[in-house]
């Protein structure tokens, strides 16, 4: 499955390669073009199924994931780093990793918990007191292994747990996978870009750059979003939950999502009996941020398949969630017309 073949790839933000590897060589031969721009987007054009194209439209995907930058050394051989992209510092510890271009084993190490003082076993351990454990016995032997702003990767095994999968790095390696999918498919009735971005967890930029590129009529955002539906102390509403089908955005932190767009998913939805749900309003952020405010303004909406424990070495998802995602976008897709988006 093209989903585990992704999740097990190494891609932290700014080092998307094999990923795009990955991708390029599963898409290659259904698509009419392919090519990757200078900062490293992959752009997969599959053109319309008749000569007069209606419409342009852009589905995008970023291929990064979240991960741990290396930033200094100490005496004993340990690699000081930094976060690259949203992660909590309480996820770390004990942590097995893979470490630079040479997938170094490692682990997070921190102080053990005989040598705590006071308050200190009550409190979350910041990541400048942890290190990463390669084995190596000094700080010169460290040095030759591993170099300054090389980066390491959670070392998570995908597997499949009946109708549901876990990995790591499905936000946004299941978007991805849908987006492969679609365009391993049959053509629309328009131009169809599907585009897979780079460093979307540290700021938006792959899907800023390819939206300028590309300047399309519409865009469908697609993501692996939050899932936060086990028991709680508060009766508080989950953000999304598993099993209940893709999750339609609203409005999150970065984006309105155009009404138009979710209007027409829903009805595609609701026509074919396709399970969906709506995203708690004003969670997080996607690429339809930047995409929606590119040039003169873009109709933009995230469709997202739900994951639990996410930015974490490991996550959940509900394969049937994965599936009606990739059927609620090719239905909608082959239902999208020019009036839709008249004001």
């Amino acid at each position: 499955m093209i989903l585990q073949e992704l999740a097990q790839a190494i891609g932290v933000s700014g080092n998307e390669d094999a990923v795009r590897k990955i991708i390029a060589d599963a898409v290659r031969d259904h698509v009419d073009e392919l090519h990757t721009d200078t900062i490293g987007n992959l752009f997969a054009v599959k053109k319309a199924r008749r000569a007069k194209r209606a419409l342009k439209v852009m589905v995008a995907a970023h291929m990064d994931e979240v991960g741990l930058m290396i930033t200094g050394y100490d005496e004993s051989g340990g690699l000081r780093f930094q976060p690259v992209g949203g992660i909590d510092d309480r996820v770390l510890p004990g942590k097995v990793l893979l470490v630079g271009p040479d997938k170094i084993p490692g682990v997070i190490g921190a102080k053990p918990v005989h040598l705590l003082k006071g308050d200190e076993s009550k409190q979350v351990i910041k990541i400048d007191a942890m290190v990463i454990d390669i084995g190596a016995s000094s700080k010169e032997e460290a040095e030759k292994l591993v170099k300054l702003g090389q980066v390491a990767a959670f070392a998570t095994r995908y597997n499949k747990v009946g109708r549901t999968a876990t990995g790591k790095a499905f936000d946004d390696r299941a978007g991805c996978a849908v987006l492969v999918e679609l365009l391993r498919g049959a053509r629309f009735p328009f131009d169809f870009y599907g585009v897979f971005t780079v460093q979307e967890e540290v700021g938006l930029r792959g899907a800023r750059v390819a939206a300028s590129a590309v300047e399309p009529d519409c865009a469908f955002v697609l993501e692996g979003t939050v899932c936060d539906d086990l028991p709680k102390d508060k009766d508080t509403s989950p953000t999304t939950e598993l099993g209940k089908g893709p999750a339609i955005s609203l409005m999150d932190r970065s984006v309105f999502a155009d009404r138009r767009l979710v209007d027409h998913l829903v009805a595609t939805a609701e026509k074919l009996g396709i399970p969906y749900q709506f995203k708690q309003p004003g969670v997080g952020g996607t690429d339809a941020g930047a995409i929606a405010r590119s040039r003169t303004g873009v109709p933009s909406v995230p469709v997202s398949v739900p994951c639990r424990y996410i930015h974490s070495p490991v996550a959940r998802l509900s394969l049937d969630d994965f599936d009606n995602t990739v059927r609620l976008m090719r239905e909608s897709l082959k239902r999208l017309t020019p009036d839709l988006l008249r004001r």
